[in-house]
């Protein structure tokens, strides 16, 4: 049976390409790349040598909940732009946070309001500042929690943001 192999890309939609285009390439160090021919503004940028990001502009409205995630090679860095920058959104999804896993979980928004995740591998280091932050959860291994009491879908001790192949 045929079966996905890998994410090519993500698309995002934003309301103003070139503010948008600043944030991922200066905030989040995305290279940018040229898109195609399209009649609509579009920006493509390289995320790593198989990933690419696309955003495009429209009118759309962002999802409260629903967003792509990103892994990053410092969360210090990243977490202290994204807090200068009054980014860090702790509506949806609760505060940041070291998972069960041991990766780290932060959401932002992006200046079009899409949300963002930010995650680090389970053994890059983190700052015990970070920690102390209030937008932060200093308990290790904290989950959010809805209160909606509903588990579907399988669960298990061995989830992980990261996978082996």
């Amino acid at each position: 049976m045929a079966r996905i192999v890998r994410i090519n890309h993500v698309t995002l939609v934003v309301d103003d390409l070139e503010v948008a285009t600043a944030f991922y390439r200066d905030q989040l160090g995305v290279e940018p790349l040229p898109a195609f021919e399209l009649d609509f503004p579009a920006q493509f940028f390289r995320i790593n040598e198989d990933q690419q990001l696309h955003l495009t502009e429209w009118e759309d409205r962002p999802s409260f909940r629903g967003h792509v995630c990103f892994e990053v090679d410092d969360f210090d860095a990243i977490f202290d732009r994204m807090k200068a920058l009054g980014s860090i959104d702790t509506g949806p999804w609760g505060l940041v946070r070291r998972l069960p896993d041991g990766a780290m979980q932060m959401f932002v928004r992006d200046p079009s309001g899409n949300l963002v995740e930010i995650t680090s591998r389970p053994d890059c280091p983190v700052s015990d500042r970070i920690f102390a932050d209030d937008q932060v959860d200093s308990e290790s291994g904290a989950l959010f929690r809805s209160g909606r009491g509903d588990g579907r879908g399988d669960r298990g001790e061995s989830a992980s943001l990261y996978h082996e192949d």
